[in-house]
Protein backbone atom coordinates (compact mmCIF):
# COMPACT_ATOMS: atom_id res chain seq x y z
CA UNK A 1 0.00 0.00 0.00
CA UNK A 2 0.92 3.41 -0.94
CA UNK A 3 -1.11 5.46 1.72
CA UNK A 4 1.22 5.18 4.68
CA UNK A 5 -0.43 2.04 5.72
CA UNK A 6 0.53 -1.91 5.34
CA UNK A 7 -1.65 -4.66 5.32
CA UNK A 8 -0.75 -7.75 7.59
CA UNK A 9 -1.82 -11.18 8.65
CA UNK A 10 -0.65 -12.81 11.92
CA UNK A 11 -1.92 -15.04 14.90
CA UNK A 12 -1.76 -13.36 17.99
CA UNK A 13 -3.14 -15.38 20.83
CA UNK A 14 -3.40 -18.36 18.89
CA UNK A 15 -6.57 -16.70 16.66
CA UNK A 16 -5.88 -15.01 12.95
CA UNK A 17 -5.94 -11.56 12.70
CA UNK A 18 -6.21 -9.41 10.02
CA UNK A 19 -5.65 -5.61 9.95
CA UNK A 20 -4.31 -2.36 7.59
CA UNK A 21 -2.16 -0.39 9.75
CA UNK A 22 -0.19 2.57 9.60
CA UNK A 23 3.60 1.79 8.93
CA UNK A 24 4.84 4.00 11.67
CA UNK A 25 2.62 2.16 14.26
CA UNK A 26 4.52 0.41 17.39
CA UNK A 27 3.12 -3.34 18.32
CA UNK A 28 1.97 -2.18 21.33
CA UNK A 29 -0.25 0.35 20.33
CA UNK A 30 -1.74 -2.33 17.57
CA UNK A 31 -2.56 -4.79 20.63
CA UNK A 32 -3.38 -2.26 22.92
CA UNK A 33 -6.09 0.10 20.94
CA UNK A 34 -6.87 -2.36 18.44
CA UNK A 35 -7.18 -6.00 19.46
CA UNK A 36 -8.05 -4.21 22.93
CA UNK A 37 -5.58 -6.50 24.40
CA UNK A 38 -4.29 -4.39 27.22
CA UNK A 39 -2.40 -6.68 29.55
CA UNK A 40 0.75 -5.07 27.14
CA UNK A 41 1.66 -1.93 29.08
CA UNK A 42 3.72 0.67 28.29
CA UNK A 43 5.96 2.24 31.31
CA UNK A 44 9.02 3.85 29.80
CA UNK A 45 7.25 5.97 26.95
CA UNK A 46 9.05 3.81 24.25
CA UNK A 47 12.26 3.48 25.21
CA UNK A 48 12.88 0.00 25.53
CA UNK A 49 14.00 -0.04 29.13
CA UNK A 50 11.15 -1.30 31.79
CA UNK A 51 9.94 -4.42 30.35
CA UNK A 52 6.05 -3.63 30.28
CA UNK A 53 5.23 -4.06 27.18
CA UNK A 54 7.07 -7.52 26.77
CA UNK A 55 5.44 -9.92 24.53
CA UNK A 56 6.45 -13.23 22.76
CA UNK A 57 6.68 -12.63 19.10
CA UNK A 58 7.43 -16.23 17.20
CA UNK A 59 7.93 -17.53 20.93
CA UNK A 60 11.06 -15.15 22.08
CA UNK A 61 10.69 -12.36 24.15
CA UNK A 62 10.75 -8.97 22.46
CA UNK A 63 9.84 -5.45 23.67
CA UNK A 64 6.64 -4.26 21.77
CA UNK A 65 7.16 -1.19 22.36
CA UNK A 66 10.16 -1.49 20.06
CA UNK A 67 8.37 -3.28 16.73
CA UNK A 68 6.08 -1.95 14.62
CA UNK A 69 2.40 -3.67 14.02
CA UNK A 70 3.70 -4.29 10.60
CA UNK A 71 6.78 -6.25 11.56
CA UNK A 72 4.65 -9.21 13.04
CA UNK A 73 3.18 -9.91 9.26
CA UNK A 74 3.01 -13.72 8.63
CA UNK A 75 4.25 -13.95 12.31
CA UNK A 76 2.87 -15.21 15.86
CA UNK A 77 2.63 -13.35 18.86
CA UNK A 78 1.64 -13.96 22.50
CA UNK A 79 0.23 -12.02 24.98
CA UNK A 80 -0.09 -12.18 28.70
CA UNK A 81 -3.73 -12.71 28.24
CA UNK A 82 -2.74 -15.73 25.28
CA UNK A 83 -0.47 -17.34 29.14
CA UNK A 84 -3.14 -19.05 29.90
CA UNK A 85 -4.27 -22.42 28.70
CA UNK A 86 -8.46 -21.03 28.66
CA UNK A 87 -9.36 -21.21 32.11
CA UNK A 88 -6.24 -22.67 33.28
CA UNK A 89 -3.39 -20.22 34.42
CA UNK A 90 -0.17 -21.03 33.09
CA UNK A 91 2.04 -22.17 36.07
CA UNK A 92 4.36 -18.86 35.82
CA UNK A 93 0.87 -16.87 36.89
CA UNK A 94 -0.01 -19.41 39.12
CA UNK A 95 3.30 -18.95 41.05
CA UNK A 96 3.07 -15.22 40.86
CA UNK A 97 -0.48 -15.53 43.11
CA UNK A 98 1.01 -18.07 45.49
CA UNK A 99 4.28 -16.17 46.18
CA UNK A 100 2.86 -12.96 46.19
CA UNK A 101 5.44 -11.43 43.38
CA UNK A 102 3.08 -8.75 42.49
CA UNK A 103 2.10 -5.67 44.02
CA UNK A 104 0.83 -2.95 42.03
CA UNK A 105 1.00 -5.40 38.86
CA UNK A 106 1.76 -3.57 36.03
CA UNK A 107 5.25 -4.85 35.36
CA UNK A 108 3.95 -8.14 35.91
CA UNK A 109 2.55 -8.74 32.64
CA UNK A 110 6.35 -8.44 30.89
CA UNK A 111 7.71 -10.22 33.73
CA UNK A 112 5.43 -13.16 32.95
CA UNK A 113 6.35 -13.03 29.17
CA UNK A 114 9.76 -12.80 29.92
CA UNK A 115 9.97 -15.14 32.41
CA UNK A 116 7.76 -17.94 30.35
CA UNK A 117 10.09 -17.54 27.21
CA UNK A 118 13.31 -17.73 29.77
CA UNK A 119 12.06 -21.39 31.34
CA UNK A 120 11.36 -22.53 28.21
CA UNK A 121 15.16 -22.18 27.62
CA UNK A 122 16.20 -22.94 31.14
CA UNK A 123 14.23 -25.18 33.09
CA UNK A 124 16.53 -25.38 36.04
CA UNK A 125 17.66 -21.92 36.80
CA UNK A 126 19.53 -21.14 39.66
CA UNK A 127 18.97 -17.56 41.79
CA UNK A 128 21.80 -15.62 39.71
CA UNK A 129 20.14 -16.94 36.34
CA UNK A 130 16.59 -15.65 37.18
CA UNK A 131 18.04 -12.50 38.19
CA UNK A 132 20.24 -11.58 35.33
CA UNK A 133 17.32 -12.84 32.74
CA UNK A 134 15.07 -10.30 34.78
CA UNK A 135 17.49 -7.07 33.69
CA UNK A 136 14.97 -5.87 31.44
CA UNK A 137 12.02 -5.91 33.43
CA UNK A 138 12.04 -3.05 36.02
CA UNK A 139 9.65 -3.74 39.08
CA UNK A 140 9.56 -0.91 41.59
CA UNK A 141 6.99 -2.11 44.05
CA UNK A 142 8.69 -5.56 45.25
CA UNK A 143 11.97 -5.36 45.10
CA UNK A 144 12.08 -8.89 43.33
CA UNK A 145 12.71 -11.50 46.15
CA UNK A 146 9.06 -12.85 45.77
CA UNK A 147 9.36 -12.92 42.15
CA UNK A 148 12.41 -14.66 42.18
CA UNK A 149 10.52 -17.09 44.71
CA UNK A 150 7.73 -17.21 42.11
CA UNK A 151 10.17 -17.70 38.75
CA UNK A 152 12.00 -20.85 40.74
CA UNK A 153 8.48 -22.67 42.18
CA UNK A 154 7.04 -22.81 38.43
CA UNK A 155 10.40 -23.76 36.98
CA UNK A 156 9.67 -26.62 39.74
CA UNK A 157 6.02 -26.80 38.60
CA UNK A 158 6.57 -27.01 35.22
CA UNK A 159 9.04 -30.33 35.49
CA UNK A 160 7.51 -32.66 33.55
CA UNK A 161 6.99 -35.42 36.23
CA UNK A 162 9.07 -38.77 35.75
CA UNK A 163 6.94 -41.63 34.34
CA UNK A 164 4.06 -39.81 33.63
CA UNK A 165 2.14 -40.47 30.20
CA UNK A 166 1.57 -36.81 28.33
Amino acid sequence: MTDGTRAIKAIVNGEAVEAVVPIRMLLVDFLRERLQLTGTHVGCTFEGVCGACTVRLDGKAVKSCMLLAAQIDGRQVTTVEGLARGDEPHPLQKAFRDAHALQCGYCTPGILMNMSEFLERNPDPSESEIRVALVGNICRCTGYSHIVEAVKDAATNMKPVQGRVA
